[in-house]
């Protein structure tokens, strides 16, 4: 991709708008809802006066508010590009006004949707440090417009920056193409993401039709009753054998389909000091990563998957593009062999499993507890009063293996220059977290791990935090208050010889 030259800033715009297409734009996605609605009315209340004109007056005085309150938004909203930031200003009752400057702008991102890419609209992202995933965000501008403010917003935070932080393109210059997912590879990648979503698709819009229509329930109980003594009377193992492969097919087919939708046209470039990808087929999105703010790496796969060979590669970056984490994924589906030099080409070192060490063996007990031994109790419990429930017994050998091979996966190591954590079974997963990116290391004891004499200790960067952390579980507290001391150690050695 190349870069034009970005308008001079004595030029910057005047305030704006964004584009009066928008009122249609957030008004479209809710008229279906407001349609459908009309027939549901009438049925709730049958008998009780509501004719079909009023229902429609009152769903076309609904729209016509909710037009009003899209206009009233869009023509507050404005947005301003000034010499050194961005201002954008907005709100009806609470009127806001956000300055954004040059220097915190990493990027511009562009997305498109289904509706946006055939009116001609986009909407404008803002990368900054910040973790707030709409701090600098324009709903729906042109497309000529976007690009415009794209490399508009770029030379201004070139200006705003040192020059040693970028690398100017020239007018020829092209990204090269670091990583692409080709057709066959994501129709093979969308087999690993099987799915049974569309049963419960099927059954909530059998639901839905059936309170819109006004069916008859207890007829549809008889009819069903009857089908399922026929169906029983004629049942053969083939043909329980044929209905389990149809809903496997369907499944595989699912989740084929929804890959296909999220990551067609897959590549990742990197130029000018940012990793650039793009997606998506019906949603054509644009996500901009600065090398500057990736904070950590994790490198994961699935159990069949990985047993391929096959893994993905994401990072954590102080401010959320498409996800409110900030957790973007550089290569969804690829061999280690290729995953390695984007790695380091993100300043991350490589993933050492030779030095790893164990957390307690309290993990695999706390493990069993907490994933086996509830559950059977419970169970059994309820198989007193429901015989069925008796049945999911018979799943509990998969989190009881699941169990036994936690501790086994679970390891950390304190490495030259980063934190190495490892950890899950079914998914498996290994974090490389920087010393001078780590924001703060909690030591946590619940009322279970205080009478077992251990300790957890959670591990938080910039721009991300949750539960799907490079946390260590279950260390001996005198093991997990050490770690602690030695990781803070290294997080202020890291952080003075930076400065």
């Amino acid at each position: 991709m190349s870069e034009t030259h970005a308008q001079p800033l004595e030029e910057v715009l005047p305030p704006r708008r964004l584009d009066p297409r928008t009122i249609l734009v957030r008004a479209l996605p809710g008229l279906p809802s407001a349609i459908f609605a009309v027939p549901i009315v009438l049925a709730a209340l049958q008998g009780g006066g509501l004719t079909l004109a009023i229902a429609l007056a009152v769903a076309a005085l609904l729209m016509g508010v909710a037009l009003i309150a899209g206009w009233l938004s869009w023509r507050i909203f404005t947005y301003q590009v000034l010499s050194d930031q961005l201002v954008i200003s907005r709100g009806i009752i609470n009127r806001t006004r956000r300055s954004i400057p040059a220097q915190r702008i990493q990027d511009v991102s562009i997305k498109q949707g289904v509706l946006a890419r055939l009116i001609g609209l986009a909407e404008v992202r803002i990368e900054t440090g910040g973790g707030e995933s709409d701090e600098g965000q324009l709903d729906s501008v042109s497309l000529a417009e976007a690009h415009r403010l794209r490399e508009l917003l770029r030379g201004m935070s070139r200006s705003a920056a040192a020059p040693a932080a970028f690398t100017t393109l020239g007018a020829d210059a092209t990204e090269p193409i670091l990583f692409r997912l080709t057709f066959g590879r994501l129709l093979y990648f969308g087999l690993f993401k099987f799915s049974l979503l569309w049963i419960a698709a099927i059954l909530g819009a059998g639901q839905y039709l059936g309170q819109a229509l006004d069916l008859d329930g207890d007829r549809l109980v008889q009819v069903w009753d009857v089908a399922r003594q026929e169906l029983l009377s004629r049942l053969s193992l083939v043909l329980a054998l044929g209905a389990t492969a149809v809903a496997f097919g369907l499944g595989l087919m699912a989740g084929v389909i929804r890959t296909i939708l999220q990551f067609y046209g897959f590549k990742l470039s990197l130029a000018d000091g940012r990793f650039r990808y793009s997606r998506g087929l019906l949603t054509k999105s644009e996500v901009v990563v600065a090398q500057r703010q990736i904070q950590l790496g994790l490198v994961e796969w699935g159990m069949l998957s990985g047993a391929l060979g096959w893994c993905a590669f994401k990072v954590q970056t102080l401010g959320g593009s498409d996800h409110a984490s900030g957790r973007q994924e550089l290569a969804p589906f690829a061999r280690a062999s290729e995953i390695q030099p984007l790695i380091t080409l993100a300043g991350l070192p490589r993933f050492e499993r030779s030095g790893l060490r164990p957390v307690s063996s309290w993990h695999t007990r706390s493990a069993f507890i907490g994933f086996v031994a509830i559950p059977a109790s419970v169970l059994a419990v309820a198989a007193i009063w429901f015989p069925l429930a008796g049945l999911l017994l018979l799943t509990l050998p998969l989190p009881l293996a699941v169990t036994l091979l936690r501790r086994r996966h679970h390891r950390y190591a304190l490495a030259e220059t980063s934190l190495l954590v490892s950890r899950g079974v079914l998914k498996r997963r290994e974090w490389t977290v920087p010393y001078g990116n780590i924001q703060s290391v909690t030591l946590r004891r619940g009322p279970l791990q205080r009478r077992m004499g251990v300790t957890s200790v959670r591990i938080d960067t910039a721009g991300g935090s949750g539960l799907n952390g490079p946390h260590i579980h279950d260390l001996m507290h005198r093991d997990a208050t050490e770690l602690v001391r030695q990781l803070i150690e290294r997080v202020e050695a890291a952080r003075a010889s930076a400065s």
